[in-house]
């Protein structure tokens, strides 16, 4: 991540008049008033928040703006930040939260963590006790700058009103350039309740010390290419570098040109539509049985925006051992930090993929991509086909997602908790469009997937935004119901209930004897609690009853929460056991 330097305020230097921006007049206007000026310049339509103390003067300035911005009151901190992350992820905007001092900042935390480790931009302004008060123990003051310092990009205290337009023009800046991530403005509340003289707000698109993309040396991307040129299986693996630097169409340019099998990570998931003819699927733990296995087989190993996460990755010291390694990536600091790249390319990949796409060849490698179908056929018969078309009387997670395929086509925004739910919906889920998978990948957050696709909606109001679920996540944020009752929010709901916490579950049995510790998880009557929010839903058990219920869903007008009834000790595979090469990948 770019260094960003933290910098507390100081008020001997805030105090310094700047002359009003040409052609606008000083007003005398409170630091609040000038938060919600910041936030208009930055077109900002929606906010998440919860009010509190701390932060009333920030929330009675925005009483006067209702009209020009939009508020959804969550029901929980953790709750704003993971739907601010849905909305950036579906819209490609910044996110942005309030929450007041102590708990309401330190609820953040978890959701910071999340967009931090998946490059969410998001700007988070928390209230802060009056600035005399700092470090005496008031009500309510936690230290939230050290707090979050790990888990942000950028993140400053403000204790006077004058620094504000400054510092929310760099939140914004900092938090959607280069490799994004989230900011936290911590806003003491004497600064604002103070009025200054506003001289207008200035969006910026230049720090001093900050690079947010490196400058791209044509010298490495020439080297890239030869190697490309040359190669006789090459393949490539792309993360969510692709959808965040906009790069869509010049990866998709790249690929074809070079004729270049490709596969993603479960962030990478939808730069380019899962059905197309060089696409062989997903990496990771849980991912496509080829792709882990061939990774340690190809001869050029090309990664775009990603950074060879563990789960990706398996046992570093066999990881593609026999490939040169080429390295696309905006930030400098995923270069070598895992594996070892012979050509490392820096630079947004909107810029340094087109630029390598000139320089490869027109090629085709039928005999290569030919392999990856032969260990798709293999991982079909041995474990595809059983999930998708089970023969035993329970349901699978598979066929869910099998029918939810035919009947939105490939359309839809899904929305994912973290569970074996995930690893299914990511396997099998059929994706058209970008922006389209919305999920927590790098930190795995248990109740993400409810609130986030409440963001992802108002990021996208013109989609189906479903959100798919396992029984334990969805009582990890059940309460965020309140906000979908609110605000009217019509995304749809669907809770894959096995009765355990079944991630956890199945490690249990393949790797501690059965020993289920604490996993066996009971459950509210999950329809009747939607129906106490005045959501209309439906539980089902029954393979006659599945497709008439999703299509019931589907074409419900508002929210819908559908349970559906799946086997207990269902397992996922394929599986790359943790401390296993990818190859060493298991089918059953």
């Amino acid at each position: 991540m770019e260094t960003i330097h933290k910098i507390k305020s100081n008020t001997s230097e805030q105090k310094t008049s700047k002359p009003p921006l040409q052609g606008t007049e000083r007003e005398n206007i409170s630091g609040s008033e000038a938060v919600m000026r910041a936030l208009a310049c930055e077109k900002v339509d929606t906010i998440f928040g919860y009010p509190g103390g701390a932060i009333m003067p920030i929330y009675d300035a925005l009483y006067d703006h209702v009209k020009k911005v939009n508020h959804i009151l969550v029901r929980h901190e953790q709750g704003a930040i993971h739907a601010a992350q849905g909305y950036a992820r579906t819209s490609g905007k910044v996110g942005v939260v309030f929450a007041t001092s102590g708990p309401g900042a330190t609820n953040l935390v978890t959701g910071l963590a999340d967009a931090m480790i998946d490059s969410t931009p998001v700007v988070c302004v928390t209230g802060q006790v009056y600035a005399h008060l700092l470090g005496t123990d008031a009500f309510q003051e936690t230290d939230v700058i050290n707090i979050t310092t790990p888990v942000t990009k950028w993140n400053y205290q403000v204790t006077d009103a004058t620094e504000i337009p400054s510092v929310m023009a760099k939140a914004f800046y900092i938090a959607g350039s280069g490799r994004p991530g989230p900011v936290v403005i911590d806003i003491t509340k004497n600064a604002q309740l103070q009025k200054f003289d506003f001289d207008g707000y200035k969006k910026i698109d230049h720090i001093r010390s900050y690079r947010p993309k490196p400058i791209v040396r044509k010298k490495y991307v020439e080297e890239a290419a030869k190697l490309i040129n040359s190669a006789e299986k090459p393949f490539v693996i792309f993360g969510q570098g692709v959808i965040l630097g906009k790069a869509e169409n010049e990866f998709k340019q790249f690929i074809e040109k070079g004729g270049l099998p490709t596969a993603w990570t479960i962030m990478g998931m939808s730069a380019i539509p899962t059905d197309h003819p060089l696409a062989v699927g997903m990496l990771g733990m849980h991912g496509n049985y080829g792709p882990n296995v061939l990774t340690n087989d190809c001869d050029v190993l090309i990664a775009v925006g990603m950074r060879f996460d563990d789960r990706v990755t398996g046992r570093l010291d066999k990881y593609a051992k026999q490939a040169k390694v080429i390295h696309l990536d905006i930030d400098p600091a995923e270069i070598d930090k895992n594996v070892k790249t012979t050509v490392s390319v820096w630079g947004d990949c909107k810029e340094t993929l087109p630029l390598l796409t000139e320089l490869i060849e027109q090629k085709v490698h039928p005999q290569w991509l030919e392999r990856f179908h032969e260990f798709q056929k293999k991982e079909e018969e041995t474990c595809i086909i059983p999930e998708l078309n089970p023969t035993s009387e329970t349901l699978s997670m598979g066929e869910v997602i099998k029918l939810l395929n035919e009947l939105t086509h490939g359309d839809a925004v899904m929305v994912t908790d973290v569970g074996q739910h995930q690893m299914v919906a990511c396997r099998y889920t059929k994706l058209n469009h970008t922006k389209s998978n919305i999920t927590s990948g790098g930190l795995g957050t248990m109740g993400f997937a409810l609130p986030a696709a409440i963001g992802a909606k108002f990021g996208a109001p013109n989609r189906t935004v479903i959100a798919v679920i396992g029984d334990g996540g969805f009582q990890m944020t059940i309460q965020e119901l309140g906000t979908v009752m609110q605000s009217q929010v019509n995304i749809k709901i669907i809770v894959l209930n096995n009765n355990f916490l079944g991630m956890v579950r199945q490690w249990q049995q393949l790797f501690h004897d059965r020993r289920y510790s604490f996993v066996e998880i009971s459950s509210p009557d999950f329809v009747q609690v939607a129906k106490g929010y005045h959501i209309d839903g439906r539980c089902v058990s029954k393979r006659e009853e599945l497709n008439d219920a999703l299509t019931a869903m589907l074409d419900h007008k508002g929210p819908y929460v559908l349970e559906v009834m799946v086997g207990k000790e269902n397992n996922v595979f394929p599986m790359v056991p943790q401390g296993c090469s990818v190859a060493e990948i298991r089918l059953k």
